[in-house]
């Protein structure tokens, strides 16, 4: 039986409850996707993080997409002033701009990772939030680095938008509208993309 879409927002606590540290995007969503783990409440497979960025990586953030088993989707974004969560419909038209005007390699893309796998493969030792003194640009988290047993640093691998084989999908914006904008029975995986 599908839970209603309501019930999707204990998914996490409210906003000021979740751990958060300014510009470490990758690291906020980490954290989303581990409490979700240790509540078990639902399954990990229906979460997903998305790096968004463009071929050019000017700039990039992360967002977790909750594809619910209700109606609608959810987006969970601590850097913004939308609802937490968000329902996509509404993330999608108040947060994503239209790329339309730019040059396309400025064009944003979103990288999808399904959350379990993100906690096994992201890793960051924090070194692309110093400046080329050594200092930090912003002040790090208290926790220790997140890093992976295979790896301290692979933060450059998701920002590139350079889909993993096996574990992640690489799309333009617009179809990331598209696909998640509402529920069917057939958007509920990203796998085999």
């Amino acid at each position: 039986m599908a839970r209603p879409a309501a019930a999707c927002e204990a998914a996490l606590p409210p906003r000021p409850a979740c751990a958060y540290t300014s510009s470490y995007w990758e690291e906020n969503v980490w954290k989303l996707c581990d409490y979700i783990r240790s509540q078990d409440q639902y399954p990990l497979e229906e979460f997903y993080a998305g790096f968004i960025s463009s071929d050019r990586r000017m700039d990039y953030c992360v967002i977790l997409l909750h594809v619910s088993s209700g109606e609608e989707n959810f987006i969970y974004d601590l850097d913004t002033v939308l609802p937490f969560p968000c329902p996509f419909a509404v993330y999608s038209v108040e947060a994503f701009r239209l790329d339309d005007s730019l040059h396309p390699e400025f064009h944003r893309k979103i990288e999808m990772i399904r959350a379990d796998l993100y906690l096994k493969t992201v890793a960051s030792n924090r070194s692309h939030m110093k400046d080329a003194n050594g200092k930090w640009q912003k002040p790090p988290p208290s926790y220790p680095c997140i890093e992976t047993a295979d790896s301290k640093m692979n933060l450059d691998d998701f920002i590139s938008m350079n889909p993993k084989v096996g574990w992640s999908s690489v799309v333009c914006l617009p179809d990331f509208v598209h696909r998640f904008g509402r529920q069917t029975d057939d958007s509920c995986s990203l796998e085999g993309q």
